[in-house]
């Protein structure tokens, strides 16, 4: 079996955080027997092909390297909404990744092509299945749904995309339940793999540390972090992980909250860092809203860490409250604080719910595990397009 990737984030060097969950599909599923090539776009920088981890990287061009900006920042959206020349890139980055999924088709005859996010990459991706003749596997994995809310017009184009793959999967039964009117047949609820054998307890547990790992953006909810953290005692220091355009905003919002002395900014780590710092604390702090999984909460679990964060989106597919970390409800500030300093001064709690979420975690979220499940999909996708 062949799997052609089709992404606009993948790892551009080992350690790169940057769609770092794909290529960790890819590798468990080169293990599970499946040959695996990834298409990505380019950058500066990057090689045209490359081999990471043994999958072979081919990169497209799509514009003069100076305006080569659209991927592996997270501001895909934001940047075409605001800019004309980002419009024209987003067009050529399309024409250029659908001419290059039918080149690697002619070239290597994939059995199954797999868009991960259903734009751009699934928008690409259909037309070259319906040219090349290979079955359509397209992944939702969040941000392309929650695109819809914004961009209701976006709808129909996404309904074609849909109803274009032989299978569509969801990284989480929130995401599934959006995505089924849209389908013509039931999303398959499938998540990413974790890095299991990464992730694992480090070192010394700080019984006053709590740790947040995301972008420094409204949707992952730091600033909603940095309220509750008023609210906990104050011998607890909170360590941030991640960086974004809001990231001077935040910390001068630290200085007026009178936090400066108890954040930690660390900014951008790799991958292979964050076990260290998500063993170090006693949870994670996680007020995400409309997660499209919250893989970052299993990382955590496996690192026997509860996560604490909000009932939203598909963290409650990783967490189930007082068993594996906490929920609370949606905006519910004190509530939040008042569950991570409970598990902070409860090392008893802690330690329940950290060996529970880590059983769990290697269960669900294992490379072998989920690898099975993908092969699976491509088998059906492959029989369905036969018919």
């Amino acid at each position: 079996m062949k799997a052609l990737f089709v992404a606009h984030s993948f790892p551009r060097f080992e350690g790169d955080a940057a769609g770092s969950f794909i290529l960790g599909l890819a590798t468990a599923l080169v293990q599970h027997g499946v040959d695996v090539r990834v298409i990505a776009p380019s950058a500066a920088g990057l090689d045209r092909t490359s081999v990471i981890r043994g999958i072979t990287v081919r990169r497209f061009r799509y514009a003069p390297r100076a305006y080569e900006t659209l991927a592996y920042r997270g501001t895909m959206a934001d940047d075409v909404a605001k800019s004309v020349i980002a419009k024209v890139a987003l067009g050529s980055f399309i024409a250029s990744e659908t001419a290059t999924i039918l080149s690697q088709t002619s070239a290597w005859k994939p059995d199954v092509i797999h868009a991960h996010w259903w734009f751009p990459n699934g928008v690409a991706a259909s037309t070259a299945s319906r040219l090349s003749g290979v079955p359509l596997v397209t992944t939702s994995h969040g941000s392309d749904l929650r695109l819809l809310q914004h961009k209701p017009g976006a709808r129909p184009l996404a309904r074609y995309v849909f109803r274009r793959s032989a299978r569509v999967t969801c990284v989480s039964s929130w995401l599934a339940a959006q995505a089924a009117p849209l389908c013509r047949t039931a999303p398959v609820v499938a998540p990413m793999p974790a890095a299991t054998s990464l992730f694992e307890p480090i070192g010394t547990r700080d019984t006053n540390r709590i740790v947040f790992v995301g972008r420094l953006s409204v949707q992952k909810g730091i600033e909603t972090a940095m309220r509750a953290l008023t609210m906990m005692t104050r011998n607890i220091i909170l360590d941030v992980i991640g960086d974004g355009p809001d990231g001077s905003a935040l910390m001068e919002l630290a200085n007026q909250l009178g936090l400066s002395d108890r954040i930690q900014w660390h900014g951008h780590m790799k991958h292979g860092e964050l076990p260290q710092l998500l063993s170090r604390a006693s949870a994670l702090i996680a007020p995400f809203l409309d997660e499209g999984l919250g893989l970052v909460a299993a990382e955590a679990q496996l690192c026997e860490t509860p996560p604490v964060g909000f009932a939203s989106g598909g963290l409650v597919d990783v967490i189930e409250d007082n068993v594996t970390g906490a929920l609370v409800a949606p905006g519910d500030i004190a509530a939040l604080a008042a569950a991570v300093q409970g598990i902070v001064d409860d090392p008893a709690l802690r330690e329940r719910l950290g060996k529970a979420g880590r059983v769990t975690a290697l269960a669900r979220f294992s490379p072998a595990s989920v690898a099975e499940r993908y092969a699976q999909v491509y088998r059906d996708a492959v029989s369905e397009d036969a018919k």
